[in-house]
């Protein structure tokens, strides 16, 4: 399903695009290697290739959008997945990915996509949309403490 594109200020946010992938793959990049996943640690490319490939499979629960300033620059993106809950009948959204291009920081992407990708559950009758972030994250932090409220729980994972 495809979702209007929303205008906010110098940019919008929007669907990714199959033609986007080489200037998405900057900002994939960058958010990467913030956390840690650059040179040596980096994805493997068939991990790039494959998650590209889901955001335009029907069949995959994963989407993307992009922000893009009005001569065409993507300076943004956020990625999110549907799942399943034990706690609610509908499914939930997961948003997974997060990153404004380091000379865009303060416009308002992130809130923007954010708030794209709220809207796109809420047109869709999901109520939940929730996210994880590093501790060390303090710049994204300061921005999802005045957008969404944090719950208490500490994430623990088992592997890599």
């Amino acid at each position: 399903m495809n979702t209007p594109t929303t205008l906010l200020g110098p940019f919008h946010t929007r669907l990714v695009q199959r033609n986007d992938r080489a200037a998405w793959q900057p900002l994939w990049d960058g958010y990467n290697a913030f956390y840690g996943r650059a040179g040596d640690t980096a994805l493997a490319p068939a991990i790039t290739d494959t998650t590209w490939q889901r955001f335009f499979d029907p069949y995959e629960p994963m989407h993307a959008k992009v922000a893009e300033t009005t001569d065409g620059r993507l300076i943004g993106l956020v990625h999110w997945l549907l799942h399943r809950s034990t706690t609610r009948i509908e499914p939930v959204v997961y948003l997974q990915d997060l990153f404004t291009a380091p000379d865009a920081r303060g416009l308002g992407v992130g809130r923007a996509l954010i708030d794209s990708v709220g809207r796109w559950a809420q047109e869709r009758g999901i109520a939940r949309v929730y996210w994880q972030t590093h501790e060390s994250n303090a710049a994204g932090r300061a921005l999802y403490e005045q957008v969404a409220r944090h719950h208490g729980f500490i994430v623990y994972a088992l592997g890599h």
